[in-house]
């Protein structure tokens, strides 16, 4: 499934939450995406990659479509996650509380730095490295966020392969390859500030949103 396809998916339950939290019932496929700028043709089109969810003369039922995409997505459950790189970067997502909210829960902290290991932060042991693999056993880590310096991304990416790990999101400002069945998203703050500035030099009226 496109990227993009899945990215939108979490943009329409944010939406569909919204409407209900409103105490909206059902919404259509218009107003689902005109909030978002996307339009109604290309709403029914990603939501009916995964089954047919409309009812004519009715639109979607919100509660309905909410637990399909959370089911979807893999937030129907929790998700315990570790973060690799306790910085200032990775203190910070440590506080996040978005994270928590939807199912991913933060229950180990890893650094290679002697000064943080044993360090208490958020209410949790900094561990070394090396306990990766016994750690991810034991409480089940199949996410992990990476939060290291460039430089030793990679070699930290294929150790958590090797350690069970099935998804990283990666804060290091690096293209990682990664071996199979690793899967990586990369967050480039930096390139994400670039975007924004090219489209406020280039485009003084506004645009569309960038969502991915």
């Amino acid at each position: 499934m496109p990227r993009a396809v899945i990215g939108r998916l979490s943009l329409y339950l944010r939406e569909l939450e919204a409407f209900e939290r409103r105490g909206e019932t059902t919404v259509s496929s218009s107003l689902l995406g005109s909030a978002l700028g996307i339009n109604d043709a290309q709403v029914r089109k990603d939501l009916a990659c995964f089954g047919q969810f409309g009812r004519p003369g009715i639109g979607y039922r919100i509660a309905e479509l909410i637990r399909a995409l959370r089911q979807i997505l893999g937030i129907d459950r929790d998700w315990p996650t570790a973060i690799i790189g306790v910085g200032n970067l990775g203190r910070a997502l440590l506080r996040y509380r978005g994270f928590r909210n939807r199912g991913f829960h933060i229950v180990a902290l890893f650094d290679n730095d002697p000064k943080k290991i044993g360090q208490t932060v958020g209410g949790l042991v900094v561990q070394p490295l090396e306990r990766l693999g016994e750690v991810a056993e034991e409480l089940g880590l199949r996410l992990a966020i990476l939060t290291v310096p460039g430089e030793a991304a990679g070699r930290v990416a294929e150790l958590a392969a090797g350690c069970g790990i099935r998804g990283l999101l990666n804060f290091a400002p690096v293209t990682l390859t990664v071996p199979e069945p690793l899967s990586v998203i990369s967050v480039d703050l930096s390139i994400q500030l670039e975007n924004l500035a090219y489209r406020v030099l280039h485009e003084p009226n506004g645009g569309e949103a960038i969502t991915d």
